[in-house]
């Protein structure tokens, strides 16, 4: 949600509520609905004032906004202690980066398998359909 990604975002340039409602002309109340979504819909032009203090596009905040929630948790304590345990073991930053890439290629390698596979169950099924019509 759009509110989620503006906590974030304020949470990581390191302002509070109140700076962030006072910079961008908003009353402190409102944003604060906002966050919490029990405003869901705020206006382009809200949206705006908020991305510019924060440093950050409109896009940012509205982009895949249903599923950039589900993907973009905030750590919790066991991601916190796997990172450090991984630091205490000597990973560097290049070799995490390195297990992204091969994580992320491994995703879309099963992913081109299962459109392969549903693509031939597809042609498989319209095959099916015109022998039966013969």
């Amino acid at each position: 949600m759009i509110g989620e990604k503006i906590r974030i975002y304020r949470r990581k340039k390191g302002i509070s509520l109140t700076e962030l409602s006072r910079q961008a002309n908003i009353s402190k109340s409102y944003l604060s609905y906002i966050e919490r979504d029990v405003k869901q819909n705020p206006s382009i032009d809200v949206l705006m004032k908020i991305a510019s203090v924060l440093g950050i596009s409109i896009e940012d905040l509205i982009e895949n906004s249903e599923e950039s929630n589900e993907d973009e948790e905030l750590l919790d304590d066991e991601w916190l202690e796997l990172i450090r345990e991984a630091i205490k073991a000597g990973v560097t930053k290049e070799q995490f980066k390195e297990f992204q890439e091969y994580v992320k290629y491994e995703n879309w390698s099963k992913n081109k398998s299962q459109r392969r596979n549903d693509e031939g169950k597809l042609r498989n099924d319209k095959h099916s359909r015109g022998k039966k019509r013969q």
